[in-house]
């Protein structure tokens, strides 16, 4: 087939959700009222281009706080951080500009209930990722962690009547609803948050590939 004849269709929604473009007004909005430098705590995206961009306007990008020098003026990313991350940040009396996602701080929010509550938790999302690591921050007793239905067979709970889940937000809706069916069949009593923690805008993009995915010969995201 020639190029002539290739066809490229483009999924619809597309392109960052109201989180990402909401945490980079957030650091364009630091580096006008303070100017350069201004750290963040993690990329606020995991697109080169945008942070490049941002980099040259003089963010700088860290993974830890003690990358950060005191007094200084830091950004929390979308993924949001644990509850050490903020002690730590007011420890060393630094300036913070908290961009976590919305939905993100819901979760947070969650989980808080969940422990006043006395339930045991668990996280399901990938081990590493930032707002995982962020989430299961918000518990002193720490969390269980799920990554894969086959993982709900080996969890050792405390209590199997006071139990309860959260998910990273950016999951695939489908992975995410096997997980919490196979804990609500070992676990029958587990409770959940009031409404999905998957982001809409996550949703709607693997379901705009979903339903192109048929229409093409190859998909790249």
């Amino acid at each position: 087939m020639g190029s002539a004849d290739r066809k490229i269709l483009l999924a619809n929604p597309r392109g960052f959700c109201a989180g990402v473009e909401r945490a980079i007004g957030i650091v364009e909005r630091a580096l006008e009222l303070h100017g350069a430098p201004i750290y963040v705590r993690h990329e606020v995206v995991h697109n080169k281009f945008v942070v490049d961009d941002l980099r040259r306007k003089g963010a700088v990008f860290v993974e830890d706080l003690f990358e950060v020098p005191e007094g200084a003026t830091v950004i929390f990313s979308a993924h949001g951080v644990s509850r050490a991350v903020r002690a730590e940040a007011d420890r060393r009396k630094l300036r913070v500009f908290d961009a976590t996602c919305p939905l993100v701080t819901k979760v947070h929010v969650e989980v808080a209930k969940m422990r006043e509550s006395g339930r045991e938790i668990i996280m399901i999302g990938h081990r590493g990722h930032p707002e995982v690591e962020g989430t299961m921050g918000q518990s002193d007793q720490g969390m269980l962690l799920v990554e894969k239905v086959e993982d709900v067979a080996r969890l050792a709970v405390r209590n199997p009547k006071l139990l309860a889940y959260v998910t990273q937000t950016t999951l695939s809706v489908d992975d995410a609803a096997a997980i919490v069916e196979a804990l609500k069949a070992r676990f029958p009593a587990i409770l959940g948050p009031k409404k999905d923690d998957i982001c809409y805008a996550t949703q709607n993009r693997q379901d705009a590939v979903k339903a192109m995915a048929p229409q093409c010969d190859l998909v790249i995201v």
